[in-house]
């Protein structure tokens, strides 16, 4: 039997690690013995980034293949969107590199 003390000390270390179903963190800390909490929001925006460059890219492709060209102004926009893409891409590989290192 779980005392409330060992109940609110498990509920904390849940809320630690992001988790809000109580079996599924017994299962995993009775499997592994602990519990990783990754935060993947930097992976979201950047998927979210990458998705508007894509759509961005292909509209472009269309309107080429449609019409026979494209617009100079539609370059540079492209390419501003792959900057801005490219600069966090790297840090987020940079960090991801450090942490395989470990």
């Amino acid at each position: 039997m779980v005392s409330e003390e060992e109940l609110a000390l498990i509920r904390e270390r849940m809320d630690e690690a992001g988790v809000r179903n109580l079996g599924a963190y017994v299962r995993k800390m009775a499997l592994n013995g602990y519990v990783l909490h990754v935060d993947l929001s930097d992976v979201r925006e950047l998927v979210s980034l990458q998705r508007r460059c894509s759509n961005n890219l292909n509209q472009v492709a269309i309107q080429a293949n449609t019409y026979g060209g494209i617009y100079p102004e539609e370059i540079k926009a492209l390419q501003r969107d792959y900057e801005t893409l490219w600069g966090p891409l790297s840090d987020l590989l940079k960090k991801l590199s450090a942490v395989v290192e470990l």
